[in-house]
């Protein structure tokens, strides 16, 4: 039996597969593998990336927080913000990741301060992400553009 998946935001259905192999949820306390027939659980997710095998084909998510339904049959990941780990800007994360800092090392007001903390750790996720990404690029992976995934 294989697994139904969907990523969701409260702006839009990210991805949705119905015939995954595995699930690779990024729990907030750790990594968690998802099979046909798992146990039922609710749980919360941490940053991290999820990731969707079928066959050897992988589609790859950075989630930033949220909590996932886990059922027997299927997997649906409620994302806080979700974005394909292969649509990553480089360049935008470069960017959002130097004003995150430049804020801090303002000495901006506390509540902007955190702001600036909560952006400049997306932004380290994502670039995590896409070097681990371009390392290795010898894998057979399918590229998903969010037009894709709509």
């Amino acid at each position: 039996m294989p697994i139904h998946v969907e990523i969701v935001t409260q702006e839009r259905k990210v991805f949705e597969e119905r015939e995954a192999d595995m699930v690779i949820v990024p729990g907030s306390e750790g990594e968690m593998g998802v099979l046909p027939h798992h146990a039922p659980v609710l749980t919360t997710m941490g940053y991290g990336e999820l990731i969707v095998r079928k066959g050897n084909k992988e589609e790859r998510f950075v989630i930033y927080g949220g909590v996932v339904d886990i059922r027997p049959d299927k997997v649906v990941a409620l994302a806080y913000l979700a974005e394909s780990s292969f649509a990553l800007d480089e360049e935008k994360i470069e960017a959002a990741r130097a004003r995150a800092a430049k804020m801090m090392a303002e000495g901006v007001p506390e509540a902007e301060n955190r702001s600036a903390a909560l952006e400049l750790r997306r932004a380290e996720l994502a670039l995590k992400i896409k070097n681990k990404l371009k390392s290795r690029s010898g894998s057979i992976l399918r590229i998903v553009s969010q037009d894709d995934s709509e």
